[in-house]
């Protein structure tokens, strides 16, 4: 029965600060201290400010939230999330964290400093109050010394990983005295609303993500050497080929800081002394040296990659020799291994055809990943008594998208432990032996660490040889996990799986999850089938997005060819779909995350009901491309400034933000933002944060609106639009943008187009039509602007590099 009303936090640096508004962004109050300056700035001085004015006492609390709330990316969801911050110092403002509910500590990574901290919290703290200190490395159980007895039971270790928006990683780490239902809540907490993976961890040096993920990124740098890489080799062989973040192993140490890394190896090396690979944490020499020239990355301005401008002023960026300490132009990175894998959308597949390359990214790919096997097989129960919790730590700290465990359960268990002992001993501390449990796993008969039953993933539990149920994934549904039972109909654009309980599932599986023919004939199909024998229908799937809109490839095609009767056939097929996602005789709900562009973005639109992630990048982009919106969005955002219409007048503000927001392709930055622009509608969307949660949330409202009665709506007919009035308005805008060379005169036809659709067209009154009458105005604009061979010029520069252009 716990709640988080408001939350403390205590220390305002990077992580402190990013932390206060990632609760803020939940809602929950936040007061957010730091210490006092001990000394005027000269524009304090100038001023005639003092040590005792508030300013100044608030001075490094109030500019540490103002950077990072300035920061890109952002930490919070929306500028107004910001407003639920209370700033203020320790010397006047520290009693007032009697009111929180959950007391956070994120001051510098000194055990001294932080024990003073505690100190002042014994005094203030009222009993019951969570008490957590954010830390990448001090040992936990040392903190509560001399704590009284209600501190020790409510106090637990909580390491949030920077950017703590947008990394899913939360580790908890209880002490000896830790009650377990404070424990029980943190987890729970973490997941659902803080949409954290929360891995349990224990007390031991850097906890599971640091401990892993520094040993696999400090190995490599041996590894290079022996190997003969570059640094532009590398990160090229660990980037999302392998399953890891674009930025790679060097890429990603310039952007945290190779100081950050090198203190983390020092710790370990220091702290791991009976770790088999503690030579591991060892920094090889050309590390050394690039610490000593103040080489640190991205702060430092250079690190193992360097920008520079060229002769002709283009910015370039070199990459560090490591034999001679030299920048040099990078090298395009040639690999028959490389090639093969991109022909294995599947990553396990595409794990195995890695390891069985003959040059040297298979090479260096074996050479990496069987001492990783061994190491992690080797800190189970040291770290954690559940080998599961390092899978998570790594895709959610680290961004992998399979852990070390998922990797060699993907190249064969049994198979690669004999590889193991065969390959050549080149990272410090790699014997070739893995855990004796993993043998005695085998022993038994178990051939893998994870399997699915009945829709549910199991991993197998060490102490009793048997294969148990995921803990806290209950609530989760995995489309990976039942497809294969539960697939009723697919194409090569859809499948529809049955989720249970009456709903359906419509999940998209073409690139980028774009919007073409297979997709609109499953959705038709979808909507069919639950109409005859179920009670709801979910739009959603697992990819890394939603969907990145229609296909632009296929219209490009028809409009080159001049194919108008195909392409207005396209067009009309996609605006229908839209429209019966709406009026369709079941609930329709859509299951937006990441991207959800352009089509993904006008189907959200027209369900009845948007249950969406909270990282959720939603607009209609079509701007970029030449053309209007065309799936329905045009026709939608006339239809939503109809409805804001107060009391019968027209406000032409509310019609002016919704041409905007789709004439200036704006895109949010979250789904709060998504609803500020006017992409979702008050009453008819929520948001999870956590993404795992997303489709069992959209599941569970399709259920609701069902039980609730759910009656197929009413085509409209009552949208008022301005006509003449209205146009005269955009016409008269557009002109005076493009007399300042603000925008191109295609840029101005676009604009006078979209206006003629929102404001339907040359009516000579405000006028009330029908949706239709809007579809059809939308259609032919948007095929007229698809003959301009100005729109064709931006479609093929899309098409060619993936960004828009500007004529």
């Amino acid at each position: 029965m716990r709640r988080i009303k408001k939350v403390a936090v205590l220390g305002s640096g990077v992580m402190g600060s990013r932390i206060a508004c990632h609760f803020a962004n939940i809602g929950v109050e936040v007061l957010l201290l730091d210490i006092v300056p001990n000394e005027l700035t000269k524009p304090e001085a100038a001023k005639g400010l003092t040590l005792d004015s508030k300013a100044v006492r608030n001075r490094i609390v109030n500019q540490s939230l103002e950077s990072a709330i300035k920061g890109n990316p952002s930490p919070v969801f929306s500028k107004r999330s910001a407003k639920l911050i209370t700033t203020g110092n320790f010397d006047d403002d520290f009693a007032d964290i009697a009111s929180a509910d959950w007391v956070i500590e994120v001051v510098v990574e000194r055990l001294d400093i932080k024990k003073q901290v505690f100190d002042r919290v014994e005094q203030h703290r009222k009993a019951g109050t969570l008490i957590t200190s954010n830390t990448s490395g001090i040992p936990i159980h040392l903190m509560t010394e001399g704590r009284s007895d209600d501190f020790k039971a409510h106090f637990c270790g909580t390491h949030f990983f920077n950017p703590p928006r947008y990394l899913r990683l939360l580790e908890i780490i209880p002490t000896p005295d830790t009650k377990p239902e404070v424990v029980d809540f943190l987890m729970h907490y973490g997941d659902k609303f803080l949409g954290k993976t929360t891995v349990l961890c224990k007390d031991t040096p850097a906890f599971i993500g640091n401990r892993i993920g520094v040993y696999s990124m400090l190995a490599l740098t041996h590894l290079v050497e022996q190997l003969g890489l570059t640094v532009v080799e590398v990160d090229k062989f660990t980037g999302p080929a392998m399953g890891h973040p674009k930025s790679a192993t060097f890429r990603t140490a310039d952007v945290v800081g190779l100081d950050t890394l090198v203190n983390v190896a020092n710790g370990l090396a220091e702290n791991a002394p009976e770790d088999e690979a503690n030579g591991v944490f060892q920094l090889p020499d050309y590390i050394r040296q690039m610490v000593d020239k103040k080489w640190l990355g991205e702060k430092s301005g250079q690190g193992f990659y360097k920008k520079i401008k060229d002769d002709k002023g283009n910015s370039v960026i070199l990459a560090l020799d490591l034999k001679t300490l030299e920048y040099r132009q990078q090298d395009k990175v040639k690999s028959a291994t490389l090639d093969a894998t991109k022909a294995a959308d599947d990553i396990r597949k595409r794990m195995k055809v890695y390891e069985q390359g003959t040059d040297k990214a298979g090479a260096f790919f074996r050479a990496m990943h069987y001492p990783l096997f061994e190491y992690v097989s080797r800190r189970v129960p040291e770290i954690t008594d559940e080998f599961f919790r390092i899978d998570d730590a790594m895709r959610a700290g680290f961004g992998w998208e399979l852990g070390p465990f998922e990797v060699w359960d993907a190249l064969g268990v049994k198979e690669t432990i004999e590889k193991i002992k065969s390959e050549e001993k080149r990272v410090p501390g790699h014997s070739g032996e893995v855990a004796g449990w993993v043998q005695d796993m085998l022993a038994a008969g178990h051939d893998s660490f994870y399997k699915v039953e009945n829709g549910v993933r199991h991993f197998y539990d060490i102490g009793s040889k048997s294969y148990k149920s995921i803990p806290g994934t209950e609530g989760f549904i995995i489309l990976d996990n039942i497809r294969g039972q539960k697939t009723i109909w697919k194409n090569n654009g859809l499948t529809i799986t049955d989720l249970g309980d009456g709903i359906l599932n419509a999940e998209f599986h073409t690139k980028m999850n774009t919007i073409g023919g297979d997709v609109i004939q499953g959705l038709h199909r979808a909507i069919d089938l639950a109409e005859k024998d179920f009670r709801g229908l979910v739009v959603g799937n697992d990819g890394a997005n939603f969907s990145a809109g229609a296909n632009i490839g296929m219209i490009f095609m028809m409009a080159v060819e001049q194919d108008y009767d195909e392409l207005n056939m396209a067009v009309k097929t996609f605006q229908d779909t839209a429209m019966r996602l709406r009026y369709s005789a079941i609930p329709v709900v859509a299951a937006p995350f990441n991207l959800a562009l352009g089509g993904g973005c006008e189907f959200s639109m027209h369900a009845d009901f948007v249950q969406l992630h909270a990282e959720t990048y939603m607009g209609l982009v079509e701007f970029g491309v030449g053309v209007i919106p065309g799936g329905g969005g045009s026709k939608e955002f006339a239809l939503r400034a109809s409805d804001e219409f107060k009391e019968g007048q027209i406000v032409q503000q509310v019609l002016r933000d919704r041409f905007l927001t789709i004439g200036q392709a704006k895109v949010s930055t979250s789904a709060v933002e998504a609803f500020e622009l006017g992409y979702l509608e008050a009453g008819k969307y929520a948001i999870s944060m956590n993404r795992s949660r997303l489709l069992a949330d959209a599941k569970a409202k399709a259920i609701e609106l069902a039980e609730a009665g759910y009656t197929q709506p009413v085509r409209r007919t009552d949208i008022t639009v301005l006509g003449k009035q209205g146009l005269g308005i955009v016409y008269a805008g557009a002109n005076s943008m493009r007399a300042g060379n603000y925008i191109s005169e295609h840029d101005q036809k676009i604009s006078e187009k979209l206006g003629w659709v929102m404001c339907g067209g040359d009516l000579s009154s405000p006028t009330e039509v029908s949706e239709q009458y809007l579809l059809d105005l939308e259609r032919e604009a948007f095929l007229s602007l698809c003959g301009e061979r100005k729109t064709l010029e931006r479609i093929q520069h899309m098409l060619t590099t993936g960004k828009p252009l500007r004529n």
